[in-house]
């Protein structure tokens, strides 16, 4: 059913679990998304990948072409952030996210990253007018006008696609 097999997709599930933890806390707190964070899921994607590959779990040619998918997103969410639609931290962080992804699987996560662009805006603004800012009064995603933050929604995307190819 997707193109990314078990195992790959259930260690890079747990591997980028709390990485993307970080990255919603980050992002609802502050309306950041931490330089670090996007370098840290490459790493792992990279790293994991090799270590995939010496463990004969994955095939060296399926992992280096994967690294396209990190180019062609970084360069989609360049110029979404130039023409001022999306924030430098989502685009980088989209692309540190974009290889663990088979192209072949791309509809799907379309599909999940709509329901959970949808999802997490709804949850947040819920939170947002009640119990939120009593919880956490600091945080800047409560006074952040009409801005949202999206790595919460990009995070979950993955985590959802993992997840599902890691069951399927």
């Amino acid at each position: 059913m997707f193109a990314t097999p078990q195992p790959v997709a259930l260690l890079f599930l747990i591997g980028s679990l709390p990485v993307m933890l970080w990255v919603a806390f980050t992002d609802l707190s502050r309306m950041r998304i931490p330089n670090r964070a996007s370098v840290l899921l490459c790493a792992l994607f990279g790293l994991g990948g090799l270590a995939l590959w010496a463990l004969d779990l994955w095939s060296l040619s399926a992992w280096a072409w994967r690294w396209l998918n990190l180019v062609v997103v970084l360069l989609i969410g360049m110029l979404l952030y130039f023409l001022g639609l999306i924030g430098a931290g989502d685009a980088k962080l989209a692309a540190a996210a974009a290889p663990f992804v088979a192209v072949a699987d791309l509809g799907t996560v379309a599909m999940l990253y709509a329901a959970m662009v949808l999802i997490a805006w709804l949850l947040h603004r819920i939170a947002r007018h009640s119990f939120g800012p009593r919880l956490w009064p600091d945080w800047t995603s409560w006074h952040s006008g009409k801005r949202f933050p999206m790595g919460v929604a990009i995070g979950a995307t993955l985590l959802a696609y993992l997840g599902l190819a890691a069951a399927a």
